[in-house]
């Protein structure tokens, strides 16, 4: 089973940037469709972006042209580039995996929290 870890999260003035990582353990994250989503307080949990593959990646329209997913050629971390972040963006984010078969993300990460000030 695979199991997740975010990390990179913290405190970022509006208009700044943030890389947040997302590593593996029990398995390689390889065949996986991994996606990050937020959670904001008092709003329910949003989807940000997923990747299957390099040329396969979709994103919130919020976010589309400021947030990049990526992933490493080993396939055991996925990465969130965030920049241009404005407040409205602050939120626990986390990671998930799926296989692409599976209709939900069932395996999840703790969260990291990203907060920008205005």
């Amino acid at each position: 089973q695979v199991q997740l870890v975010e990390s990179g999260g913290g405190l970022v003035q509006a208009g700044g940037s943030l890389r947040l990582s997302c590593a593996a353990s029990g398995r390689s994250l390889s065949g996986f469709v991994m996606g990050w989503f937020r959670q904001a307080p008092g709003k329910e949990r949003e989807f940000v972006a997923a990747t299957y593959t390099a040329s396969s990646t979709n994103y919130a329209d919020s976010v589309k042209d400021r947030f990049a997913i990526s992933r490493d050629k080993y396939g055991n971390t996925v990465y969130l580039q965030m920049n241009s972040l404005k407040p409205e963006d602050t939120a626990v984010y986390y990671c998930a995996a799926k296989t692409r078969s599976e209709t939900a993300f069932r395996v999840w990460g703790q969260g990291t929290q990203v907060t920008v000030s205005s």
